[in-house]
């Protein structure tokens, strides 16, 4: 590792560039032997962790429901409160998890809306006026005032204005 690190510094010195690091994860996909490192950002890791989740919970789901049919078969077999109790028990946990699922799509879907809706929030692509011409002339008269007086405040702050006249003598 430190070999490496100094490889990278003598490269970045080298060229007169800054090396980011980042986090590399084997994809466990070459065949060659030696792994393959994939650089990844914030956005990768949440669809990996999302995926992995998604395919636990499937999983825990699947399982359950083979459980449950077994738990079914021996309740009926023997007719035992216990059996019955336990299928109940079993019922009820795969339940949660089918609505720990529907959760966890739910906060997937916030956290897109999140990071997308930061970024479009002033963005106006089709507005439209409801009105006759002579009332739009109107309100574009009243911005086009309001902006000529804005601009003249903003100059009258920046600038001091002296009034003085000048008077030619005649000779």
């Amino acid at each position: 590792m430190k070999d490496k690190k100094n490889i990278d510094e003598k490269l970045s010195d080298a060229l007169e560039i800054e090396i980011e690091d980042k986090d590399i994860v084997h994809d466990g996909q070459n065949a060659g032997g030696s792994p393959i490192m994939i650089p990844t950002t914030e956005e990768d890791k949440l669809k990996r962790d999302y995926n992995l989740v998604r395919k636990n919970l499937k999983e825990i789901i699947d399982t359950g429901n083979t459980a449950i049919d077994g738990i079914l078969t021996v309740a009926s077999e023997t007719e035992s409160p216990r059996a019955y109790e336990v299928a109940a028990q079993m019922i009820k946990n795969v339940a949660d998890v089918n609505k720990d699922l529907l959760e966890m799509h739910n906060k997937m879907k916030q956290i897109r809306k999140e990071d997308g809706g930061q970024k479009a929030n002033n963005i106006t692509n089709n507005s439209l006026f409801v009105g006759s011409t002579q009332e739009l002339q109107k309100l574009l008269k009243q911005q086009k005032e309001q902006l000529i007086e804005n601009e003249i405040e903003e100059q009258e702050k920046q600038e001091d204005i002296i009034d003085v006249e000048y008077e030619a003598k005649d000779e």
